[in-house]
């Protein structure tokens, strides 16, 4: 896994309470609508981003490694077993 991590926020998704940019606001902010943001869209691979990530209500910040494209958060769900 690399040091750096791409992150995106779905603003499809996002219901704009903030918190990403209240608990990271070094690595988030809001635009003009109020829908969180990455401040670039590739961040340092840590612990604070993985929380904001996490801490997100409706998992609508995705993490990849930027390197390898391997999704960090949220988790693949496993597939189904055909029937």
């Amino acid at each position: 896994m690399s040091d750096r991590w791409s992150v995106a926020v779905d603003t499809r998704l996002c219901v704009r309470t903030g918190l990403c940019a209240a608990s990271a606001p070094e690595r988030f902010e809001l635009d003009e609508r109020g829908q969180g943001r990455a401040r670039s869209a590739t961040l340092p691979a840590s612990e604070d981003v993985l929380e904001v990530a996490e801490s997100c209500p409706i998992e609508a910040i995705a993490i990849t490694d930027a390197d390898t494209g391997e999704r960090v958060f949220p988790p693949e769900l496993p597939q189904a077993a055909p029937r």
